[in-house]
């Protein structure tokens, strides 16, 4: 190879999508489509029926196992299609002329695994931030950085998670982490594959010079129970997961504390399923802890 030859980074879009409002997915694959940069677009599809325009767009139908799971389906095609950078992106998110590039930029620098986008409401008449990262709460609670707030330039800078509806990740940190843990089904699964991919030492990046837009699908709202459920299972899990002793006792508090209120019987129901799948995440979190060591000593 001569020294001005370049390798060309392949992109992959994995846009997952499970009965969406009419129009909502034509609406963000007509915009990736515009926007270009990238070779092929993988929709997994959970349940609307999709059907893509063709190629570079290919459906992959699947039973519905959760939002990790039809993302790890795309991310196992993209391997397959040789993709070097994988684009992640839920069925309500409309990306922006040159959102690409800046995210492959940031990836490139060593040792980062996922750059995340700058995510504002769409269809707003004032510029609104949806999502700049993600923190946890000393509870255990996940909430996007800025929502609510004006936009603003925020660069590029490190974060400590990112949020599931839209990243772009290198093909070495899915393969490395595994992508994500489908026990979670729903909620929680960005904050526990952020968590291990840290531990493997990746970093990751909020670059605000790209920008895409979150409209907010009417997917989970059909569904207000399940949603609470699932919300307050998985932020045990993740607690008890990845929190420390403080963080576990205050995400089990919080819970308690719900119990103050209705649905009562639901979110007794999250609480138990909660500490049952805890204490098993306490177990896997002593044996990673055990093969670190050894790995550590070898």
């Amino acid at each position: 190879m001569g020294p001005n030859c370049t390798v060309r980074t392949v992109i992959a879009a994995v846009v997952v999508t499970h009965a969406p409002p009419a129009g909502l997915l034509d609406r963000c694959l007509d915009a990736l489509l515009a926007a270009g940069d990238v070779d092929r677009i993988v929709v997994v599809d959970t349940g609307s029926a999709a059907s893509g325009p063709g190629s570079p767009v290919e459906v992959v139908r699947v039973d519905n196992r959760g939002y990790g799971a039809a993302a790890n389906v795309g991310f196992a095609r993209a391997a397959e299609l040789g993709a070097d950078t994988m684009l992640l992106l839920n069925d309500d998110v409309i990306v922006r002329s040159g959102w690409v590039r800046p995210l492959v930029a940031a990836l490139a620098e060593p040792g980062v695994g996922v750059a995340q986008p700058k995510l504002l409401y769409a269809d707003r008449a004032v510029p609104t931030i949806n999502s700049l990262g993600v923190e946890v709460g000393a509870d255990g609670a996940g909430r996007d950085i800025g929502i609510g707030e004006p936009d603003v330039d925020v660069g590029t800078r490190p974060i400590d998670h990112f949020t599931g509806g839209a990243f772009a990740a290198t093909a070495e940190f899915v393969d490395a982490t595994g992508g994500f843990d489908e026990r979670f089904f729903l909620y929680y699964e960005d904050i526990d594959l952020a968590e291990r991919g840290r531990r493997l030492e990746f970093e990751y990046r909020l670059v605000g010079d790209s920008v895409v837009e979150h409209v907010g699908s009417a997917s989970t709202a059909s569904a207000p129970d399940r949603t609470r459920y699932l919300q307050e299972r998985n932020r045990l899990w993740c607690a008890f997961r990845h929190g420390s002793p403080r963080t576990i006792g205050g995400a089990v508090w919080l819970s308690v504390r719900r119990l103050r209120h209705q649905p009562i019987g639901l979110h007794a129901k999250a609480l138990a399923a909660g500490l049952a799948g805890g204490a098993a995440r306490l177990g896997e979190r002593a044996v990673e802890q055990v093969g670190q060591r050894r790995r550590i000593r070898a």
